[in-house]
Order: structure tokens, then sequence, then C-alpha cells
């Protein structure tokens, strides 16, 4: 979809792309979906289907925002207000296909 000219001038090179389907949008929201756990850039690739170079580079993207944080080998949805209440509604309407693959907690 097209956008206007005074948008695309406007908009600063460095902006991330959040929109539904996007790498980004997917890992954030995969992340967000089990924010009480972190995972690695294959456990990423594996849950999401991203491409395995995709997600490293979708991954740094999302930390130079503030969006996810990383220790070592492992990402987690960053510890942000606006992301916490994301991650609860995201939660709260988690679909089955992750549920599928990592199972219950119980």
């Amino acid at each position: 979809m097209p956008i206007s000219i005074d948008r695309f001038d406007e908009e600063p090179v460095s902006a991330l792309d959040l929109q539904e389907g996007t790498h980004p949008y997917r890992l954030l929201q995969f992340l967000a979906t089990h924010s009480d756990q972190a995972f690695t850039q294959t456990e990423l690739h594996e849950a999401t289907n991203i491409k395995r170079g995709s997600v490293g580079a979708a991954l740094s993207r999302l930390e130079e925002r503030g969006l996810v944080r990383h220790r070592g080998r492992y990402w987690a949805i960053a510890e942000d207000d606006r992301l916490a209440s994301y991650a609860a509604q995201t939660n709260a309407s988690s679909s089955s296909t992750t549920d599928d693959y990592y199972g219950d907690e119980e």
C-alpha cells in the first residue's frame, strides 16, 4: 500500500516497520506472548518460521528501539510499561500455534 510523499520524507530512516505480519512484529508478538521466558535465536526461528538470518537482524532492530533485551544467547521482551500492557493483552488472546509448539506449562 503506498504512503504519502510527506510521510515518506518525514519518517526517519531508522524507523522500524511494526506492521502485522512483518518479522519484527511477529518476533515481538511471540516474545510478548511468552514474556516470562527468554529464547535463543534458533528457538525464535523455529517458533516463528522466520528465516534464521532474518531473526538476528530483526532482533537487533527491536533492541535498538528498546523493545527487546538480550543476555548472552537469550532474548526476551523488554521491561517497559507499554510492553507489559501489550504482553498482557497478547497473552489474553494468544494463538494455539505457539501453545502447540511449547505445550502447556502445567
